[in-house]
């Protein structure tokens, strides 16, 4: 008897048995891989959020919660218009562009070296400083206090346009919030009634910038240094004015429950 017979004197198995197993073994494999190609599908099926998606189930919840994370929650509100207060009060008391400047900056570092000791994001410190170097900039260059406030009403003039024309061709800026909860970024065009919501929001974003400007410009083109009317209408429609937009989009929010279809990115 050979010794690749079962029942050899070494108990060594058939070849018919070895190539049984192998059999097994592949049989196993490719269970093993349906299962996981299964997970998959069903991880990537519309309606179910896949690792590391938004697990918002309407409409309203995912704009409110992306609404926060782009504006920073209350902290990142407060660091982003603490340096600019500080900036302009302190230019409207003293009419010097370098006081005003050492004071926003000093606020800022201040935040600034908070948010280090933390090991989190300046983002919004940041985002305060490049606006008071932008102001300082334009008054220094042309010698006039008010022009320091021109580049805020540029700003909001530019945002204002840009959320119009959104709103008129019918792609609402707000709506892309959707679309990156989603993972298609357009999908949401398709329902009416989401198209509709977001036309809503984005013109309760737009009625701040309309207002700045509204108010502000024609007081920057008046005669005489208005660097001081300019500069309380700047405190008094700045973050009041912010908050209180925030404020009606949170409350029209609350009032639906639009469910949110999610689909497979492009």
């Amino acid at each position: 008897m050979s010794e690749r017979e079962d029942g050899g004197p070494h108990g060594v198995r058939t070849e018919d048995a070895q190539a049984e197993d192998v059999r097994d073994d592949d049989v196993r494999d490719d269970a093993r891989a349906d299962d996981a190609r299964g997970a998959e599908a069903r991880d990537s099926a519309p309606g179910r959020p896949g690792p590391g998606s938004s697990a918002h189930e309407t409409v309203e919840a995912a704009v409110r919660a992306q609404l926060s994370k782009a504006l920073g929650g209350v902290r990142g509100m407060v660091e982003a218009a603490v340096p600019v207060i500080a900036f302009t009060g302190t230019f409207v008391l003293t009419e010097n562009v370098q006081r005003a400047v050492i004071a926003g900056i000093g606020a800022a570092v201040v935040m600034l070296a908070v948010r280090l000791a933390q090991r989190s994001s300046p983002q919004f410190v940041l985002n305060s400083l490049v606006g008071i170097a932008i102001a300082a900039f334009f008054a220094l260059r042309s010698g006039r206090a008010e022009d320091a406030f021109m580049p805020g009403i540029i700003l909001n003039a530019g945002y204002a346009a840009a959320m119009l024309f959104s709103i008129a061709v019918r792609w609402p800026v707000v709506g892309f919030i959707i679309g990156s909860v989603t993972g298609d970024p357009t999908a949401w065009r398709r329902d009416p009634g989401i198209v509709k919501l977001c036309s809503r929001l984005t013109w309760l974003l737009l009625a701040p910038c309309v207002a700045r400007v509204a108010v502000q410009y024609p007081i920057y083109l008046a005669d005489g240094d208005q660097s001081a009317i300019l500069g309380a209408a700047k405190i008094a429609m700045g973050w009041p004015l912010q908050v209180a937009a925030l404020a009606a989009m949170a409350w029209l929010l609350a009032r639906g429950r639009t469910p949110i279809e999610r689909g497979r990115p492009a």
